[in-house]
């Protein structure tokens, strides 16, 4: 009689989220989260463990001039974006999609 084996070897899951512009989903690790702190606050979250309510948007200029446009960002936060903010992402997209076309 042939056993199995006690510990097989497993996949590790890969976390993914949607994007919140373009509604696709990516690995979280490709992904920009918004986060508003349990104080109000609106911040960029590079670690992906900063508490509160958060929200994804893909690395790209498209996305987030979509998600700007339909002010879906504000709604998933639940609370008003300032310009200082979509001018903070648009720095970081853009910074990354010509780091993207430098490889």
């Amino acid at each position: 009689m042939a056993q199995t084996p006690k510990n097989p070897v497993r996949k590790k899951k890969i976390p993914e989220r949607q994007c919140v512009g373009c509604r696709e989903t990516h690995e979280k690790r490709e992904l920009l989260r918004i986060v508003r702190s349990p104080e109000g606050e609106i911040s960029i979250d590079f670690t992906g463990k900063k508490s509160g309510r958060g929200a994804y948007i893909c690395r790209n200029s498209a996305c987030l001039k979509k998600a700007k446009k339909s002010g879906i960002l504000a709604r998933q936060l639940n609370c008003e974006i300032s310009e200082e903010i979509y001018a903070e992402l648009t720095k970081e997209i853009e910074l990354d999609e010509k780091l993207a076309q430098e490889d």
